[in-house]
């Protein structure tokens, strides 16, 4: 493990700026394509949200399409295999038990749009749900272990967030008490491309650094399940410490 220091941030740009100091095109976010592997609390509520503000979305889940008739239904967005459901997306949100990571298909977001960001909302529960993995256990960065089971980088994101909270309580920007979201990531473009999704949801977007940054918003930091807002979640995120608590690490045999 590297050690720990201060927060490494990615300017904080327009979708402008950036495509201009890049050299690259503005990526739009709106009306996009969404794909999403995992319909639990957060996939399924990411599913209602984000069909609501007029996004195409396929949402997907282990089993077959099917199972999900009813979350079809209810937002209109199409059910898929997980194979298919980062077909041609313009941005990949993954929200499966951390355990289940190994076990998606090689390749499974290889259909995505070139420059899309993947968004991983994955938490390591290794006494209430996943058992060991060792890697996370000796040290390895959680967000960090998705991105190398995936092959492609991630950004951390909605992981904090009570599902209900993400479904009832976005306000519009500039709301006195809006929830902060923290998204650790690397490229700063996709980034943008991330945070903009999280203003629309109707949440401050914070800059939490990059991947390796991403412990610092783990189980059992200061910003993990809060509803703070931006001054709040900066100071928790520079508050944290990478030391796992006893209810965070995986029970000795």
């Amino acid at each position: 493990m590297r050690p720990r220091g201060t927060i490494r941030r990615c300017p904080l740009l327009t979708h402008t700026a950036v495509a201009k100091c890049r050299g690259t095109r503005r990526r739009s976010t709106r009306d996009m394509r969404i794909g999403i592997i995992g319909a639990g609390q957060i996939g399924g509520t990411l599913t209602r949200r984000l069909t609501a503000l007029g996004h195409d979305v396929r949402v997907s889940n282990s089993r077959t399409p099917d199972t999900l008739a009813d979350l079809e239904a209810e937002t209109g967005a199409k059910a898929v295999l997980n194979t298919e459901a980062a077909e041609g997306a313009d941005l990949v949100i993954v929200s499966i038990p951390q355990k289940n990571v190994v076990d998606l298909p090689a390749g499974i977001l290889a259909g995505a749009a070139d420059g899309a960001p993947v968004i991983e909302t994955n938490n390591y529960y290794p006494q209430q749900r996943d058992g060991l993995i060792a890697a996370i256990e000796d040290g390895q960065v959680e967000s960090e272990w998705v991105q190398e089971h995936l092959g492609v980088p991630v950004f951390k994101a909605f992981n904090g967030i009570w599902w209900k909270h993400l479904l009832e309580k976005g306000l519009p920007e500039g709301s006195s008490g809006r929830i902060a979201i923290p998204v650790a990531g690397d490229d700063a473009l996709q980034k943008q491309v991330v945070f903009d999704l999280i203003n629309q949801l109707g949440f401050d977007p914070v800059d939490a650094g990059t991947v390796e940054d991403s412990w610092r918003q783990q189980p059992g930091t200061p910003v993990y399940g809060k509803d703070f807002d931006r001054e709040a979640t900066l100071k928790a995120l520079a508050q944290a410490t990478p030391e796992r608590t006893d209810e965070w690490r995986a029970v000795a045999e």
